[in-house]
Formats: structure tokens, sequence, C-alpha cells
């Protein structure tokens, strides 16, 4: 066992002095030289490389198994590199290449979505039925709807049902159809209330008989995003009305801080609005008669009079007696003319006739109508508290001082008020107008701090560049302590130094003897082989001493 064991170790050990052997040699040289220059060279394009990874961005998301198949298929045709987030949620590409990619894979139609169209129609089998046929209408009419929902950029993903009730020849069992939207938003995006409506009018009118109130949208967490007149808070307001309030109110304050700005400076100035706004919807007609007017006042419409006279002209008058039967006397000429109205004549002339005399005036009536339609959104009420800043002012020595506003300044401030907000007095509108100092003016003139001092932000700093200076110290580190050694080595073995010279006769007399006699022996030595090769071959050197001399024999 022991003569077993030296020998092992005695080939062992004549194994290690021949590859020491081979590395000394100058192949084995030259060869180790190349593959530790190789070498370098290949960890300093794997940095390089490594400090060049492109950035990656979302491709697509939210995809279902056989899109993400498709896709990743096409992207390796066109060579375009890939990988998968955390959970296999989304593919991403570089980013120089997102939008690139984006374009040809819709030209494909990719991804397709989950949801199937009308063109699941293209297929009907012969012989389906009735029933078969209708719910594959459905089906295509709810996967064209989600399609078009999903083409609204902050919507990532949409389902859409239907409830298409059966049509009944009996009015009063004819039901409306109803609808129910659920919309998955992208990451950090939300909807307005226009956007919302838009998507209720859009599944409204591509339904036949459905209205807008029938259709529901919520969101991925649960929220109903569509509104309804049901809806309303404790005031009887609609989210409608209530935005309209919150809007008229913000203008108000806007208004009164972008008149104010100019005088006291645009941090010196805070006000806020209440608005009491009428949403109720008038209607009124009223028919108004004035009393009874004078008669000269009055615009006559219509006159009528008539007057008759009963009676016999010529019947007995008189006393009875003996001078009633006498014949009448002469006609004689009156002094004065008899008055002009035949009445009273023929009355007078005939005692015995009776007279009746009938007028009718008729006056225009005075009449009002009035027609008065109050629009909805009538402000019925405003309250304004304004809030201005003590003025800052720098006396002579640099020091600075917040002195209050003078009567004459605030009057001033009050007034411009008055008329930014619509002020009215007979409405019951009121104003209220302070001048106080506002807390942590100090504050304004703090300077941010060097970013040493944020370990938030240098952190933040050096994620983003960490990259580029460690790649640059690593290629540094591998070229003077590996790429650097080796290529002098090559460079030494390539080009040898020259022998030295003598330059210099101040040279020591021990080396100035030792040249001296190295020179003397390399010049027998030659002398020597001269004579041998004269001997060995007299007509070669015969040759060359006749080319010395220009001999052509």
């Amino acid at each position: 066992m022991a003569v077993a064991g030296e020998g092992a170790i005695v080939g062992e050990g004549a194994v290690a002095p021949g590859v020491m052997n081979f590395a000394r040699s100058p192949a084995g040289r030259n060869i180790v030289m190349m593959v530790g220059a190789a070498l370098a060279v290949a960890v300093m394009a794997g940095v390089w490389m490594w400090s060049q990874q492109p950035d990656y961005r979302v491709l697509f998301s939210n995809f279902s198994d056989r899109d993400g198949g498709a896709i990743v298929a096409s992207l390796q045709q066109m060579n375009i590199p890939y990988k998968y987030a955390d959970g296999g949620g989304a593919i991403l590409v570089p980013a120089d290449k997102v939008h690139d990619a984006r374009l040809k894979l819709a030209s494909q139609g990719l991804p397709k979505g989950g949801n199937v169209g009308f063109e699941l129609m293209e297929n009907q089998k012969l012989g389906v039925s009735q029933f078969h046929e209708q719910v594959n209408f459905q089906r295509a009419l709810e996967g064209e709807l989600a399609r078009s929902i999903q083409s609204i950029a902050q919507v990532a993903a949409a389902r859409v049902h239907l409830a298409l009730p059966k049509a009944s020849v009996f009015v009063r069992d004819q039901q409306k159809p109803t609808a129910s939207v659920l919309i998955n938003l992208q990451p950090g995006r939300s909807l307005d209330q226009q956007q919302v409506n838009a998507v209720v009018h859009l599944v409204a009118s591509s339904v036949p008989d459905l209205p807008p109130k029938n259709v529901s949208v919520i969101d991925q967490n649960g929220n109903l995003l569509s509104q309804n007149d049901k809806q309303r808070d404790a005031n009887g307001l609609d989210p409608t009305q209530l935005k309209y309030v919150q809007e008229l109110q913000q203008s108000i304050v806007k208004r009164i801080e972008s008149i104010i700005s100019p005088i006291v400076g645009p941090d010196n100035v805070r006000a806020e609005a209440t608005a009491d706004v009428d949403f109720s919807h008038t209607e009124q007609a009223a028919e108004i008669y004035k009393p009874n007017q004078e008669p000269n006042s009055g615009t006559v419409r219509s006159q009528q009079s008539s007057e008759s006279v009963n009676g016999a002209q010529n019947a007995a008058s008189g006393v009875p007696g003996a001078l009633t039967n006498q014949p009448p006397a002469p006609a004689t000429a009156p002094l004065t003319a008899p008055p002009a109205n035949g009445a009273q004549n023929g009355a007078a002339a005939n005692p015995g006739a009776s007279v009746q005399k009938e007028v009718t005036v008729n006056y225009e009536v005075d009449k009002t109508v009035r027609y008065v339609q109050q629009p909805m959104g009538g402000v019925k009420r405003l309250s304004v508290a304004v809030v201005v800043n003590y003025k800052r002012e720098v006396g002579k020595d640099g020091k600075v001082t917040m002195k209050p506003l003078s009567d004459a300044e605030k009057a001033q401030i009050t007034d411009l008020v008055k008329e930014a907000m619509g002020y009215n007095r007979d409405r019951g509108d009121s104003l209220n107008v302070v001048n106080s100092p506002f807390a942590g003016n100090d504050t304004q003139n703090l300077k941010l701090p060097p970013i040493w001092e944020r370990p938030d932000d240098m952190l933040q700093l050096a994620k983003d560049y960490w990259r580029y200076p460690v790649a640059l110290l690593i290629m540094m580190m591998v070229y003077f302590k590996v790429f650097k050694p080796i290529w002098n080595r090559v460079d030494e073995k390539l080009n040898p130094a020259p022998p030295p010279q003598i330059e210099h006769a101040e040279e020591d007399d021990d080396e100035v003897e030792d040249v001296v006699e190295i020179e003397s022996r390399a010049y027998v030595s030659n002398l020597e082989r001269a004579k041998q090769l004269a001997r060995d071959d007299p007509k070669l050197v015969a040759n060359i001493v006749k080319t010395w001399v220009g001999t052509n024999e």
C-alpha cells in the first residue's frame, strides 16, 4: 500500500512539471496569452452588453392564453426579444420596439380578445334551432359591444351582459331589455362622468328598445359608475346637479382670486363660495285686468243709441168745455226760435206722447297676459368669504415686516370682490372680507436642501444611473489588471528589447573589459568558422571572394 501511494505521488509529481514546462515554453506562453486575451475581451464585451441592456416596456397585458401564444409566435418570427412580467400577466419588449410591434401585431389581428363578435354567425350549421340562433346573436352583440368599449384608452377589458326579454303580442306583457357592463380600467386610469354616459348611450343605442336608465356600468372594484335619476343625495340633488354647483362655486372663487392676486400677490388671498341654486322648473301664466277706468280715459269700442216716441199726435187736449170747441187762432211767427229737439217739440206739441231713449257705449277691456318660464339652475343666494394676507413691507435695513391693510385698501378689495361675484343685495347675497396674517409665511423663503441631505432622492438617483459607473469600473479593472499585462507580455515577445549599447565613456573599467573580451572571443570564433569553411568547401569561399572583388570568372 505504501509503495502504491508513493507511485501515485510520483505520478502526480511527474505530470505537474510537464504542464508547468509546457506553460513556460514559448508555444505554451503564446497559447496562455491568447486564451487570457480572449477571456478579457469576452468579459469586457459581456459587461458592455449588460450595461446596454434595453429597457423593457409592456406590450400587452390581461390577454387570454390563446392570444398570448399567437403574440409570442409572431414576436419570434419578427426576431423581437421579449420576456414575461412577474406572474406572466404581461409581455414585455424593448421600449424602442413597442409601437412597431403593436402595429405589426394589429395588422395580424392580434390580440383578438376573449370576446367573439358577429364572426360567430359566419359558421352557422344547417338545421340550427331558433333558440340557438338567438343565443348566438346575443353573444355576437355582446362581443361587438365589448370590443367597442375596449377601444377607449382608459379601458383595458370589458364585458357586456344583455337581458333581452321575449317578444309578446300583448302590450301589457312587453318588457324593456336591460344591460350590464363590467369595465376593467387601466392601472392608474379612471373614467369621468361624461365618458361613462357615453358608454351608457353606446349600449342603449345598439340594442332596440333599451332605455339608457336600464344600463348599469361598474368597474373591476365593484364601483357603480353609471348614474340614474333615482340616485340623489340628502338635498335631493343628483350627481349632475351637484357637479354644476361645484363648478359654479369654483368659477366664482377663481374669478375672485384672479382679480385680487395682482394686488396682494398670488399666495396672499384665499376665497370660498357657497351657492344656493334653484333647480326647480317653473312655468307661470297670468291674465291681469286693471280696475274700472273713467269713461273719458277709456277707449270706446262701440256705441249704440236709440230713441222712440209713442202716442197720437192729433189727440184732443185742454180743458173740456166751450173753449176747446173753438177754431184755432191764426198762426203767428214767434219772436224766439223753438228748441231744435224734435222729441221735445213733439212732446210739447203733443203732450199726450211718451218718449224712450237708449244709449249703449262699449269700452275696451284693459287686460295683461303674462307667460313666465323660469329655467333650472338659477342662483337664489351667494355667500362668499375672502381672507387677505397682511402686506409685506421691506424697511431700509432690509427687514421684512407684515402690516395690515388700510381701510381704503380693504374697501377697494371688497368692491372688487362684489363685482367679481355678481353681488346682489335684493337676492340676499352675503360677503365677508377679512384681513389677517397667514401662518407659515417664513416657510416660503426656505430653500430646498442639497441632494446629499435628501437620502430618498439620492437613492432614486443611484437607482437610475448606477449601471453606467459600475460597468465603467469593471471594464477599467479588467483592462488594467488582465488585458494590459497580457498585451505587454505579447509585445515584449514580438518586439524584444535591443541589447544595451555603450553610450558613455565614463563607464566602469570592468564593464569595458568585459565587453572587449566578449568582442574578441566573438572575433576569434568567427575566424575559426571561416577557416573551417575554407578547408571544407574551398570553391564556395573562392566564389565569395570573387564576388567581393568584382571578378567574374
